[in-house]
């Protein structure tokens, strides 16, 4: 009985922790980023340093104020060609234009919905024959890295609770199975640790 309970609290509390986790992982990396210069910026003005929640607070409203104007400046001419300019130049940086322009195409092709996108999902042998897990389809030619890569197929094989912190596969198509289960819905299974299963999946 007891052990029935624990874990039928430990499920339903579950999905509660991951997500105050996220959240407290993005605010803690949000408060970083602007601790210095409001630090700083107190200091100038003989001013006590800014508590945490005042930090966490302002970090919040002024990336969702960058986003804002960020959209709306790629809605005008001259905003879109501040954004190529800003391109060139993060583009010409050692180091940084490794990381930025892999970030850029991936976010490039999730918006035009090429290259996978991740938008299909497929079962996968991982990380042994025998095991299975959801992949997402990332692109469908490997020729450029394997002899014979155009019958591979890459896949995202997301962690948990995690899943930003997953494994790039190649895969022999013959072996990639599709599953009747959509992108949220894998994502969702993933996050949770396999406890949400999704609807309906296809046998």
């Amino acid at each position: 009985m007891i052990r029935k309970y624990f874990l039928s609290g430990l499920f339903t509390l579950l999905p509660l922790v991951v997500t105050l986790w996220i959240l407290k992982a993005i605010f803690t990396t949000l408060v970083d980023i602007f601790r210095g210069p409001l630090t700083w910026l107190a200091h100038q003005i003989h001013m006590p340093d800014p508590p945490t929640w005042g930090l966490a607070l302002f970090s919040a409203l002024a990336t969702a104020s960058m986003l804002l104007v960020v959209g709306a400046l790629v809605g005008n001419f001259v905003g879109r060609q501040l954004l190529a300019w800003l391109d060139e130049v993060m583009l010409h940086v050692p180091v940084v234009k490794t990381i930025y322009g892999a970030t850029r195409q991936l976010m490039g092709a999730i918006q035009s919905g090429q290259g996978g996108s991740f938008n299909e999902v497929v079962l996968v042998e991982w990380p042994h024959p025998g095991s299975y897990t959801l992949a997402f389809v990332a692109s469908r030619d490997c020729s450029w890295a394997v002899p014979g890569g155009q019958t591979m197929i890459a896949v995202y094989v997301p962690t948990s609770p995690n899943p930003t912190s997953g494994y790039v596969v190649m895969v022999e198509a013959s072996k990639v199975r599709p599953v009747d289960v959509n992108a949220d819905q894998a994502l969702t299974w993933a996050v949770s640790g396999g406890v949400v299963v999704p609807d309906s999946p296809r046998r």
